[in-house]
């Protein structure tokens, strides 16, 4: 993607249901859970590379002893950083214990930290406010009762975390942050505070407090309070958690915007935000490894038994479709075909704008992720060109040009775009970065015919368009081509995402300020007004009415309005962009809808919400994200 947004997060979890021993014997290694995990967060390192950070929990341990371990870190490589913290736990180990003590089990859970049966990973993108290490997940909230402590960490963001701070409160609380990790992670731990209590007081004239404490740990019923917690929460989740005692939990939101996937033998249940991770990290086929249903949560009791129980009743699917356009791995076999079927899509649309002139015509990529949506291109036009063929000689129809050509003829492929990855923009004169920025992606020279190629270049998405307006469009006339055509395997995104994307304010986007010349054109400014005042007027209506700024046009329209504002005046070239229709995203992933920011149809009451308060914000000239 040209223009880089912040995205998601990503999350790893390994539960180990063998003694230490056992791992020891048969991988030679006490370092057979860490070593995974470091390849599960290495594997999801695009997800995250603001921050990161590792949790441990050791099952039934004495009193006296240390059972929850943790570290995080923003330093520029943080999964390198802390697992070589991590690798020096047992190199202390053969420190103190003496040679024997890397084979011995028993004794490095008992003496040393990151020795325990289950790992909480967490890679993160800060796509708002301050990057620090209090930021990073895991989070822990720490009780003096083991079952009462609580470990989290996700891929999530919540459109009503005032009205969770407000039930917070409401229940005598005083939580330190209102932001929506602390607050789910409070509103979690007040419910197994609950859960606790419950078992406490069903036993609490059989047994004794220690006795007890036993059987709380064995019994803790993590479903339950998952359904109680999370009944009030709008957004888009995978949260992750381990309990003090050792349970753990991954659970995801009813509309499966956010993806978890987990994988389970008799020797580990593993938990990862892309299955590609899973694979690498356990060598196992693709097809072993199942997703965690929308509503629901994978819970791993104490003992290692596990099930996946409905929290609450999951709604139509609308998990991510940007998952699939861009953000995750494309060696997930099912994505990489979705991208590849992205591309082929656009045929009919490239066809139609360079005239069906493919002799004078030569076709490319953005790099790096837009590279398998141009294999499908490429693919698509192949089969083109087999489908002449065959009306020419088969079907006998009729062809004016050169038989011979149409029988050998392929389409013109070129990298003509590279970046320059020396290249930084961090130089603080406007003017001085305006000029970098235009430098930063490099061309190939002399495979172009000046003034009678067309280039047709494939991008995963525009956002913004700034990187195209002062870079990419700027880099590809000094080819001299008759003309530009820069394709979009993603539609127009006109709306703000409120569920883990850094995409939140509407002056923005580059639909949208289309959109507003068009509505400056034709003197129909008062558009805007209707809408702001309707934003207003219902602050919590299930309506979208921002739509209306989009109604009056066609997305041909936007489209046309978009290539004018990217095309400065130097630029020589005649431009055009094509965007993806909303139809055929559907038709190439058809099971992942979430469209939200392309159609403004949100999956929940509060992305309804706020896309009008985001709307509202640029009328009032606030800059201020609106969740």
């Amino acid at each position: 993607m040209s223009d880089a947004i912040k995205h998601e997060c990503g999350i790893a979890m390994i539960r180990l249901r063998k003694p230490a021993q056992y791992y020891i014997d048969k991988y030679g290694t006490a370092a057979f859970a860490s070593n995974r995990l470091y390849v599960l967060m290495q594997k999801q390192i695009n997800r995250g590379q603001d921050g990161a950070g590792v949790a441990n929990v050791k099952i039934d341990t004495k009193p006296g002893t240390r059972y929850i371990s943790r570290y995080r870190s923003i330093e520029p490589s943080a999964v390198n950083y802390i697992f070589d913290k991590i690798n020096r736990k047992y190199k202390k180990a053969k420190k103190i214990g003496g040679h024997d003590a890397l084979t011995d089990g028993n004794w490095l859970k008992e003496n040393i930290a990151f020795t325990g049966e289950v790992w909480l990973g967490h890679l993160r993108y800060g796509t708002h406010g301050e990057n620090s290490i209090e930021t990073c997940h895991p989070f822990l909230k720490q009780n003096n009762w083991r079952s009462r402590n609580l470990v989290m960490a996700g891929n999530f963001n919540m459109t009503n975390v005032e009205e969770l701070f407000d039930k917070l409160v409401q229940l005598g609380q005083h939580p330190k942050e209102k932001t929506d990790t602390v607050t789910v992670m409070e509103k979690i731990g007040h419910f197994l505070d609950e859960e606790n209590q419950r078992i406490f007081d069903k036993y609490k004239h059989q047994f004794s407090n220690e006795q007890i404490t036993q059987l709380i740990e064995n019994e803790l019923d993590m479903a339950r309070i998952l359904r109680r917690s999370c009944r009030d929460f709008d957004g888009g989740y995978a949260m992750a958690g381990i309990v003090g005692n050792g349970s753990a939990f991954v659970v995801r939101d009813p509309s499966g915007i956010r993806p978890a996937y987990y994988y389970a033998d008799d020797e580990v249940i593993v938990v990862a935000s892309e299955k590609p991770a899973i694979k690498s990290a356990f060598n196992i086929n693709f097809n072993s490894i199942k997703e965690i249903q929308p509503g629901h949560a994978l819970v791993i009791n104490k003992d290692g038994s596990f099930a996946e129980s409905e929290i609450m009743p999951a709604r139509e699917k609308k998990s991510c479709s940007f998952e699939r356009i861009y953000f995750s791995r494309g060696t997930d076999p099912n994505i990489y075909q979705e991208r590849k079927n992205l591309g082929k899509a656009l045929i009919p649309q490239i066809l139609k704008a360079i005239d069906f002139d493919l002799k004078n015509t030569v076709f490319s990529y953005i790099p790096n992720t837009a590279e398998t949506a141009f294999l499908g291109m490429i693919e698509g036009l192949e089969d083109y060109l087999a489908a002449k063929r065959r009306e020419v000689f088969v079907d006998g129809k009729p062809h004016m040009g050169d038989l011979d050509e149409l029988l050998n003829f392929r389409p013109r492929v070129e990298k003509l775009v590279s970046k320059d990855v020396k290249l930084r923009t961090f130089i603080t004169n406007d003017e001085d970065r305006d000029t970098i920025v235009a430098n930063v992606y490099d061309t190939t020279y002399e495979v172009i015919k000046s003034g009678i190629d067309t280039l047709v270049v494939i991008d995963d998405s525009i956002v913004r368009g700034t990187t195209l307006e002062k870079s990419i469009l700027t880099t590809l006339d000094k080819l001299s081509p008759k003309r530009i055509i820069i394709v979009s395997s993603a539609p127009q995104i006109r709306f703000p995402d409120c569920y883990g994307i850094d995409m939140s304010k509407m002056k923005e986007f580059i639909a949208f300020r289309a959109a507003l010349a068009l509505i400056k054109e034709r003197k129909i400014e008062n558009t805007l007004d209707q809408v702001y005042d309707a934003c207003n007027a219902h602050p919590y209506s299930t309506e979208n009415f921002v739509k209306g700024v989009y109604s009056s046009f066609t997305d041909d329209e936007i489209s046309e309005k978009i290539s004018e504002i990217v095309t400065n005046d130097d630029i020589k070239a005649e431009v055009k962009v094509i965007y993806q229709t909303v139809d055929n995203l559907h038709k190439c992933c058809p099971d992942h809808l979430g469209d939200w920011y392309f159609t403004g149809d949100y999956p929940t009451t509060g992305g309804m919400r706020v896309v009008n308060r985001s709307f509202a914000n640029f009328m009032e000239g606030k800059t201020v994200r609106a969740y």
